[in-house]
């Protein structure tokens, strides 16, 4: 297709684009419909004229040919009756060319002399007429090339029918006409012409029809795509609204994540601070009064006691002692924004390893170098209270941690061969709230979490956190 037509074409509105095809569509229909009522006028005068042959045949030109069921040549006086009925009758002033056939093939007769005595396959319409059966069309004489030169040659209509016996009823040979098919052609062309006014005035009523119908449609599309247009930037500024508001959220969330870590440090440095540093000294000062009532007068069951109660004492403040600096130690993040996501995981694994005497395995896969702030903060937070929750229920068990990332994201799981329980006992007892983190910090990012686990069955705690940036900063 030519690229200027082309161009022009796209340029219609898809109403023109329907009804220019539209119309090439009933142009093809009305001239295939009328080209069929056309042959069918044909074919319908063309058997019309068949039967009235067949007519003929039966009483007129099937008596002198009686001889065929005897012999295989005419007689002189059934010649004489044939050229009689075909040259000084109405039936030959319409017949062009007439022909006898005995059952071989042999015309035994021809208003074309020269033609009698030759042989022709038995085949075609010849065959159905000497089977019993008349059949037209329009075609071409046999032997035509011997046919005289004011005989036309083509556009002949050609009937084929049987001459039967009359005291039998077999057949005994075929007579073949051939008319000029000028009365047909001009039956045809009047018949053609008023076919084609016809089928043009119906395709043209229809045409105007669908084109009003597809105009009142195009209109109604139309006003619906400017109030669709319309809907759509509305939710457009919508959209966007949303998608403003939560990121402000996300912001909000990943900002408070930094100052809950920047809280938790300055809890951990009073903790140390103060109860650390006055524990430590009572410690001292029990140290001193332990020494004293060694040296003491008093008696020795006074004595005694004073001892057991120094060693309960200095017992439970040494254990004291240990627990606050342990809690110190696990609410005290590290400086995270120095550190790669490799970096981050190890930390946190060594870490507990560390305070529990656990050994972790860790598989990493794919990891980006950096991640935001955030989210090396809520990888950090779930990975180590998933690793302190296998420490507490898998009697010792291995875990192991995997994370991977892909398509903006870590996916992040920890995995133990404990005993394993149901999940959906667990949504907000007291006794699961490190869950219940673990889904808050994913959630707050824009990931997810979820836990999958069965009695005997282990647990894996997974969790997928988005590597997209966020606001906040940790310091």
């Amino acid at each position: 297709m030519d690229a200027n037509l082309r161009s022009r074409l796209e340029r219609l509105s898809p109403a023109q684009r329907f009804m220019l095809g539209s119309l090439a569509i009933l142009t093809i229909g009305m001239a295939g419909i009328g080209t069929w009522v056309t042959r069918q006028i044909e074919e319908g005068v063309v058997d019309r004229t068949a039967a009235t042959t067949a007519l003929y045949v039966d009483s007129l030109v099937a008596p002198p040919l009686q001889d065929l069921a005897e012999a295989d040549t005419l007689s002189p006086e059934a010649i004489d009756r044939l050229d009689w009925l075909f040259e000084d009758t109405p039936l030959g002033q319409e017949v062009v060319v007439f022909q006898v056939w005995d059952p071989d093939g042999h015309i035994v007769y021809s208003t074309v002399p020269d033609l009698v005595g030759q042989a022709f396959p038995v085949e075609g319409e010849l065959a159905s007429a000497l089977a019993g059966t008349v059949s037209a069309e329009v075609g071409e004489a046999e032997g035509s090339g011997e046919l005289p030169p004011d005989v036309p040659h083509n556009e002949l209509i050609e009937i084929y029918s049987p001459i039967r016996s009359r005291s039998t009823g077999e057949v005994i040979g075929a007579a073949e006409f051939y008319y000029a098919a000028d009365d047909l052609r001009s039956d045809v062309a009047a018949a053609q012409r008023e076919s084609w006014l016809v089928v043009g005035g119906a395709t043209l009523v229809i045409y105007l029809l669908l084109a009003t119908f597809i105009q009142r449609v195009s209109n109604t599309v139309r006003r619906q795509q400017r109030e669709l247009a319309e809907q759509v930037t509305r939710l457009t500024d919508v959209v966007q609204q949303n998608q403003e508001l939560h990121e402000r959220v996300r912001g909000a969330a990943a900002r408070t994540a930094a100052l809950n870590e920047r809280f938790l440090r300055r809890f951990s440095a009073e903790v140390h601070d103060g109860p650390a540093q006055e524990i430590s000294l009572a410690l001292l000062r029990l140290d001193h009064v332990a020494a004293l009532a060694g040296s003491s007068e008093r008696d020795e069951p006074v004595k005694a006691e004073i001892e057991r109660e120094l060693d309960v004492i200095q017992n439970s403040l040494r254990r004291s002692l240990k627990d606050v600096r342990a809690t110190s130690s696990g609410l005290l993040l590290p400086h995270l924004g120095a550190l790669t996501v490799a970096q981050t995981l190890d930390h946190v694994v060594r870490g507990h390893q560390r305070r529990t005497g656990l050994v972790a395995k860790l598989s990493l896969r794919d990891l980006p170098t950096q991640a935001p702030l955030a989210t090396k903060i809520a990888l950090y937070r779930i990975v180590q209270e998933a690793l302190t929750n296998a420490w507490r229920h898998a009697d010792g068990a291995t875990p192991t941690v995997t994370v991977a990332g892909s398509n903006d994201k870590l996916t992040v799981e920890v995995a133990d061969p404990g005993p394993g329980f149901d999940p959906s006992h667990a949504g907000g007892s007291e006794t699961h709230l490190g869950l219940v983190s673990m889904r808050e910090r994913a959630e707050s990012l824009g990931g997810q979490f979820h836990i999958e686990s069965a009695p005997g069955r282990g647990t894996r705690a997974v969790a997928t956190l988005p590597l997209g940036t966020l606001g906040g900063d940790h310091d």
